[in-house]
């Protein structure tokens, strides 16, 4: 396996393994174990950033996922044991690479344009949302830098209730 396949299959299904937006919070660690948390500032208010490896969650306080990223810009990418037959693969996946992928696995996509400006492109595939982010180094092709589908909106019970006036 390599990391394309693993990229191929996010924007096909919109997901990585049992990470995907709306996804229950116990459900995912239950599968992939305890995450680092990233805490920023002092106080620790949600949502919350958890990362395994290069994966990273943004978490609501009704404890469901609500952002994916991840991260292919470092030099070797981590992965969750639980997701992959690896852990570690080679970063900064090439824009042709990708494309081949997706249009052997049949993913159509389409330029995204909001994210695409001077030294960086990105693409949408049309089925999953799935965006892919690049960054086009002067004189070189373009390179990955984040993927991850579209932010998941919802109506937060848990906010609802810690609003409500008695």
């Amino acid at each position: 396996m390599e990391i394309v396949d693993v990229l191929t299959e996010l924007a096909r299904s919109g997901q990585v393994g049992p990470v995907a937006n709306g996804a229950a919070w116990d459900t995912v660690t239950e599968a992939l174990g305890e995450p680092f948390e990233v805490v920023v500032g002092k106080r620790r208010s949600w949502p919350r950033l958890f990362t395994y490896g290069d994966l990273e969650l943004s978490v609501c306080r009704c404890q469901k996922v609500v952002l994916i990223c991840l991260q292919t810009w470092r030099d070797v990418i981590e992965l969750p044991a639980a997701l992959a037959d690896r852990q570690t693969f080679p970063g900064h996946p090439k824009y042709a690479d990708l494309i081949a992928a997706l249009d052997r696995a049949g993913c159509a996509w389409r330029p995204y344009t909001p994210l695409t400006f001077d030294n960086q492109c990105a693409i949408e595939v049309t089925s999953s949302g799935v965006l892919f982010v690049f960054e086009i180094p002067e004189g070189e092709d373009p390179i990955l830098n984040i993927a991850g589908p579209q932010a998941h909106h919802h109506d937060c019970p848990a906010a609802t209730k810690t609003h409500a006036t008695p």
